[in-house]
């Protein structure tokens, strides 16, 4: 039996996302935590076509570079028009921002405003550099 989301979510890991920019870190040889929030980031349900929303949480210790915040912005606003699946887009985050800033650490939780009486929270982490 065939889904009806078969198909739809083929080419996310090749989803090509605007530049993220990053600056270099002044206490680059101290381990220390930068949270970030993203209170309105919306994409699409890739299935009815209709918007989701959701928040965005981002905790990371940098290493040599930090994410530039407009920059940041620019990429979370190029989903609006996006249909992805919420499992889909934290793990689409972390490999992008994690690709961006090269952190010793990541962790990124997307919490999705209810859809059909459902709430959904997912996160994903990046356990890579040692300080």
């Amino acid at each position: 039996m065939n889904s009806s989301y078969e198909g739809r979510q083929d080419n996310i890991r090749a989803l090509k996302t605007p530049l993220i920019e990053v600056w270099k870190n002044q206490y680059a040889g101290r381990n220390y935590r930068i949270h970030l929030e993203i209170p309105e980031f919306t994409c699409v349900c890739p299935k009815t076509g209709l918007p989701d929303f959701a928040e965005i949480k981002i905790d990371y210790c940098p290493a040599k570079d930090c994410l530039e915040l407009k920059s940041l912005k620019m990429y979370t606003l190029f989903y609006r028009e996006v249909g992805i699946f919420h499992e889909h887009l934290v793990n689409k985050l972390l490999d992008d921002l994690v690709k961006a800033c090269r952190p010793r650490w990541m962790k990124i939780l997307v919490e999705m405003n209810p859809r059909g009486g459902i709430y959904t929270s997912v996160e994903a982490e990046y356990k890579g550099r040692k300080a």
